[in-house]
Order: C-alpha cells, then structure tokens, then sequence
C-alpha cells in the first residue's frame, strides 16, 4: 500500500499521540471524502448539478444562475465571472452579507460578460477551478458543506480571473475576505448554539424589557382599586 507523508504542526502531532487517535484511519476518510467531493464537481454536467451534492441550496442556485445566464449570452462555457454573477443574482446568501462587511456594493460588482451565439455546455477552465478551489476551503476549514461563501474565496483564490479582478478591484482579497468569512460563520454558530429558537429568544428579551412596565401598572392598579388586591 503507498504510503503518504502527512505533516502536523507541533502541537496538533503532540495532541494527536496523546489522544492515541488512528491517525491513518482518519486521514485515509478525509481523503476519501475529499476526492468525492472533487470528483463530483469533475463530474458534474450543466444539466445535473444534483451531483453536487455537498452544495448548500443557495450555492446550488447560484451555480444554476451563472449556467443560466452563460446559455442567455450564447458564449460556449461558464466561467468564474458568471459564478460571480450566480452569486450575486441569487440575493440573500453569506457572501453578499461579507462583501458589505468588506464596504464593497455587491450591485457595483457584475463582472463583464461577453456574448456570443454558442450556448454553454460545460464548465470552463475558470469555473471548475473556481468550484474546486470552494471545496477545498471548505475541507481546510472543517466544513461539511459548500456555501456561496466558499465559492467566493474559490474565485477569489485564482487572482488570473477576470472575476477575481472585478473584486479585486473593489477592495475585495483573498485574505481578509476569508478571515471575514470564518468569522460571520463562527458568530452564526455561536448565535445558534445559544439561541436554538430565535423567535422564542427574542420573546424573551422582550418580556425582560417589559417587565419593570408591567410591575409598576400592576402596582398602579392595585393601589388604584381597578384591580382586585
């Protein structure tokens, strides 16, 4: 069987032979659940983007609208600028909040089509970079999914492209841009963990900002009479 280098910073290897974990075992299925993902992406055809299935429904529909728009303007394949377009047409997703935070207009970034009479039929060079490039940061960082977000630092980490150069443009890098994502999502898991039920819990704040009302027109209308004592 080959074997396979893997290198552990300091104090992860010395965690890591504490613990007594099969290191092998588990390397082999991040592995394995790795290249799937890779491969899925690989696979996958223009008209059956199911095969990704690791894609959150947003990111879905944002891959289905660059494919849409890429067929609208007759050019022969999708590239990562209408992955940027997808990402931005579908509205309401993780990366248009971090673009915001990053003090971009998400409205002033619709990268530059060119048109043509060949409708698409596959992914681009660009694109399938762009979309495996989105699984990797989302393998890095531990995720079991891949969210719009990902496929923004993807584009974002092939800077040739002419998607990564509208952003770059307006401020928007690799870099700061990812520090911006684990953040968001580090606060959103925090808010879940804490807050299982936001409409209860902000019932709740409410009631603990009423109550001193509440108290003193109870107090009012028992010394009043207009309540029985």
């Amino acid at each position: 069987m080959p074997k396979v280098n893997v290198y552990l910073p300091d104090d992860l290897a010395d965690a890591v032979r504490e613990s007594g974990l099969p290191l092998s075992a588990i390397c082999q299925r991040a592995l394995e659940l790795s290249v799937r993902r890779v491969a899925a992406i690989r696979s996958a055809t223009l008209d059956d983007l199911d095969a990704l299935t690791q894609f959150t429904d947003r990111a879905k529909t944002a891959v289905r609208l660059a494919v849409a728009r890429a067929r609208a303007d007759g050019v022969p394949e999708v590239g990562a600028e209408h992955l940027l377009h997808g990402i931005l047409a579908e509205g309401a997703n993780l990366a248009l909040h971090v673009l915001r935070l990053a003090g971009a207009d998400p409205a002033a970034l619709t990268p530059a089509l060119s048109t043509g009479d060949t409708p698409a039929d596959r992914f681009g060079p660009t694109a399938a970079t762009a979309l495996e490039l989105a699984v990797t940061e989302s393998l890095t960082h531990g995720h079991n999914y891949v969210g719009c977000e990902h496929l923004l630092l993807g584009i974002l980490a092939d800077p040739a492209t002419a998607a990564a150069q509208t952003l770059h443009d307006h401020g928007i890098d690799l870099k700061p841009t990812r520090a911006t994502v684990l953040a968001a999502l580090a606060g959103y898991t925090h808010l879940r963990a804490t807050t299982p039920d936001p409409t209860a819990a902000l019932t709740a704040a409410l009631r603990t900002e009423l109550a001193p009302i509440l108290s003193r027109l109870t107090h009012l209308e028992h010394h009043t009479g207009l309540t029985p004592p």
